[in-house]
């Protein structure tokens, strides 16, 4: 890759922190860890939308993989590990898969802060897999025929799972469980770092040498951190800050209007015409009098304020003409938190590795084999399929209280996802995305304000990111009729294929 000159300067700072810490990326080698090395300084790369944050991450682990380290992923995690490691994390299954798709080996924070409790048969197949010169072993599950498709499969792509999946073994039939991670790790690499809380952001600081934040600090902190971001406290030296809007975003449309939100003069009387200019010269910006329910069925409206978010999910649900009270397959959801005791920590470990975290967006398939368990697609996740004691709420305009469609004891909680609020959105995006213009306009008129930053242009700054491809801006109260109806065939031939 050519780095554009900050880049360069970033890259040479990283360098020499690595350095510090036995990686020598220049010379593409590393050396062994010494015992109780010291963990070294937290960095942060900090630019804005198209300054180069994802590109410089996605060149620096193919440096730190070209200097021996091991990537650490969802593939197979030996009890003993030779070498030093490097990690691609991502606050949310989405945000992982997006790197994934450029080729990085990507997961999520929560799946390197736990590491898997493996089946004893499976163990002894993985090490004669991975490890030149193992013999081969006596398999109670495997007939020896089974065992050398599996061999062959994985000559030819490298990933344990899917070679055992030629076999016809699953995931779960080798995770027995989940654990906390005690083993130190080498380097951290962190997108999205904005969305960090304090809680997650010790824990990583607890278990790597060497932690680099990728962040955007014009984008809304965590909720319940009274506007800060994890990497404010940094010093200055350990910040290291991308200006320059790369070639290929200069022409988008969807970053000029980010990046026009930075003029702190600009009002959002003057913003939106300048997103009905946009979308008068390119389709890549949409404006919209109807919210698209199609659409809402994959990618969730924006909005900002609770009650806006209830009323598009009602108004979503009578459009599809869905029964009220029940769920039907291929509704959207949003994981509102796990309700477990802590005597059931070892479940949440469980779910929280698998993608089902807070925020974590998934897709309803249908009533599960027992009462209250339910049948999920989760959007993002390396094994999307998962079937869950769930406690789902529909909440609506007229109701005081939300209707419970499945009503498990205890399990992951779940909230209707057709809409979400754009605190909530952050770390995710998606290919096409829809803004709820009204709401924006409420922001500005209520003159509110977070860290010196009007709240409205904050707010429009990460829904207008989030939008890949295609960016709806819908300036109406008004529900388009569904084109098709809903269901879940998409996500089930797409389970069929893999």
């Amino acid at each position: 890759m050519e780095l554009s000159p900050d880049q360069a300067q970033a890259m040479t700072a990283l360098s020499a922190r690595l350095s510090a810490c036995g990686v020598d990326i220049a010379a593409g080698a590393a050396a062994d860890r010494e015992p109780g090395e010291a963990p070294a300084e937290v960095v942060a790369v900090l630019g804005k939308a198209g300054s180069g944050k994802t590109a410089l991450l996605a060149e620096l682990a193919g440096r730190l993989a070209a200097s021996g380290l091991s990537a650490i992923s969802a593939e197979y995690e030996p009890k003993r590990r030779r070498g030093r490691s490097f990690a691609v994390l991502a606050p949310t299954n989405k945000a992982a898969s997006v790197l994934r798709g450029r080729g990085v080996p990507a997961t999520t924070i929560h799946r390197v802060l736990y590491v898997p409790v493996y089946d004893p048969e499976f163990e002894k197949v993985a090490k004669w897999l991975t490890e030149p010169g193992a013999p081969q072993p006596e398999s109670e599950r495997l007939t020896p025929e089974q065992l050398e498709r599996v061999k062959t499969a994985f000559a030819q792509h490298g990933s344990v799972p899917a070679a055992l999946a030629t076999a016809g073994v699953s995931g779960s039939d080798f995770i027995a469980g989940w654990t906390k991670r005690e083993e130190a790790l080498d380097v951290g690499l962190v997108d999205e770092a904005s969305m960090l809380d304090d809680r997650l952001f010790d824990d990583l600081r607890s278990i790597f040498s060497l932690l680099i934040l990728f962040g955007d600090p014009a984008q809304l902190a965590p909720v319940g951190q009274s506007g800060a971001m994890a990497f404010d406290a940094l010093p200055a030296p350990a910040k290291l800050t991308l200006g320059r809007v790369h070639r290929q975003a200069e022409d988008n449309p969807i970053l000029d209007l980010a990046h026009a939100l930075q003029d702190e003069s600009i009002s959002f009387e003057a913003f939106e015409r300048m997103v009905e200019d946009a979308a008068a010269r390119d389709d890549r910006v949409v404006i919209a009098e109807r919210a698209d329910a199609d659409l809402m069925a994959r990618a969730p409206m924006l909005c900002w304020r609770n009650a806006t978010r209830v009323r598009l999910i009602s108004g979503f649900r009578s459009a599809h003409g869905l029964a009220e009270d029940r769920l039907s397959p291929g509704e959207p959801l949003i994981c509102d938190g796990l309700e477990l005791p802590m005597k059931h920590r070892r479940k949440r470990i469980d779910l929280e590795a698998r993608g089902l975290v807070k925020g974590a967006q998934v897709i309803f398939l249908g009533e599960g084999r027992r009462g209250g368990f339910a049948r999920l697609h989760v959007v993002g996740a390396e094994a999307p399929r998962i079937n869950v004691a769930a406690i789902i709420k529909i909440e609506g305009p007229d109701r005081e209280e939300p209707l419970i469609t499945s009503a498990a004891r205890m399990g992951a909680a779940f909230v209707h996802g057709a809409a979400c609020t754009i605190h909530k959105a952050q770390g995710s995006q998606w290919p096409e995305v829809q803004v709820f213009a009204p709401d924006l306009f409420a922001a500005a008129r209520s003159g509110r304000s977070e860290a010196g930053v009007a709240l409205w242009r904050r707010l429009a700054y990460v829904a207008v990111t989030r939008a890949q491809e295609r960016l709806v801006w819908v300036s109406r109260w008004r529900m388009s009729r569904p084109a098709q109806p809903l269901g879940a065939e998409d996500l089930l031939a797409l389970a069929a294929a893999d």
